[in-house]
């Protein structure tokens, strides 16, 4: 093996745990009203159900715990926002579906950051290895 290949495993764990974390500060803007200038969404509106699936999707991912679904769910809710928020009603414009153009990028990378979490799993230094869930 060489050098390089011995840092994959590390640095994946820091891709997902970086990652998550970074993700649940969306969530606590949009649920807590911390770190923004925004005013916090309606409860139960569909930005604030986002929200919270940032904050606590990104904490999951962040921990190893439950890393599959709720890798998937955060994937799904970024797409989710890219297309409806980002192309929006912008549909007939194609330059409008490039996320440069669009402000989306973000949610482009989030969403296949995700996609690969999920499809590699929790790696090392997550709570599923020690609850047995690594291979779920």
């Amino acid at each position: 093996m060489t050098s390089l290949a011995r840092l994959e495993a590390p640095l994946y764990a820091a891709l997902r745990i970086v990652t998550g974390f970074l993700f649940s500060f969306h969530g606590v803007q949009k649920v807590l009203g911390e770190f923004t200038t925004r005013p916090t969404p309606a409860v139960m509106s569909q930005a604030w159900i986002g929200g919270l699936i940032e904050l606590v999707g990104g904490v999951l991912i962040a921990l190893g715990l439950l890393t599959r679904p709720a890798a998937f769910v955060c994937a799904g809710t970024m797409a989710v926002a890219y297309f409806q928020f980002h192309v929006g009603k912008h549909w007939q414009s194609l330059e409008h579906w490039l996320p440069v153009v669009n402000g989306g990028e973000l949610a482009v990378l989030y969403c296949f950051v995700f996609l690969l979490i999920f499809a590699r799993g929790p790696g090392v230094l997550a709570l599923d290895n020690r609850l047995g869930r690594r291979n779920r």
